[in-house]
């Protein structure tokens, strides 16, 4: 069964809620001109109210190696997920030197985990699109880990864990509008995946 990660975290009774319902992972998201963007003072200020239980991802697109390690220290955060084709080897080295486990889109350039997400209208991620599925379980039929993003709902969970990834990134069917995620939706993707 793979782990869930809930992406988008902007509030501290929806982080919550995700985290007493089994959340493996909670993602902030730092990039510039999403909906669902925290600076790193409100990412702090939400993992203050939160058990510890699920670790605490960052999302960057066009943030410096040297400025994701501060934000890391600051949040604190455990995983960077890099959702750009922007970072190579030694920038992920960096980050993994200093403790933190590195996911990178498409590629693992050394990193921990290859993220697959759909893109559309030009944007690599973050879409609500789904991946190609066959590439997912392809690389996880060859050893890779996986991390499964793009369009993955309550209705498709099931089948997206028969991937074989290793964790399930969920984020916009969680929405009701941009950055406004809805507890029931989250209540209903995490039984799917629980019980698929």
């Amino acid at each position: 069964m793979p782990k869930i990660k809930i992406c988008g975290i902007n509030d501290v009774a929806f982080a919550r809620r995700a985290e007493a319902l089994g959340a493996d992972y909670l993602g902030f998201i730092f990039a510039e001109g999403s909906p669902r963007r925290v600076t790193p003072a409100q990412a702090s200020e939400i993992a203050a109210a939160l058990s510890g239980k699920a670790k605490k991802v960052g999302v960057f697109t066009a943030t410096s190696a040297h400025e994701i390690l501060e934000i890391a220290k600051s949040v604190p955060l455990d995983v960077v997920q890099l959702h750009s084709l922007d970072y190579g080897a030694d920038e992920i080295q960096k980050l993994k030197a200093n403790g933190l486990e590195v996911w990178r889109l498409h590629e693992p350039c050394g990193a921990d985990a290859v993220l697959l997400d759909g893109a559309a209208g030009g944007h690599c991620g973050g879409t609500g699109q789904r991946a190609d599925w066959r590439r997912a379980a392809e690389l996880a039929a060859s050893g890779v880990r996986v991390v499964l993003a793009g369009g993955i709902s309550a209705e498709n969970a099931a089948a997206a864990a028969a991937t074989g990834c290793a964790v399930l990134d969920v984020n916009s069917s969680l929405e009701t509008a941009p950055g406004v995620k809805s507890i029931e939706r989250l209540e209903a993707v995490m039984s799917a995946v629980r019980s698929g």
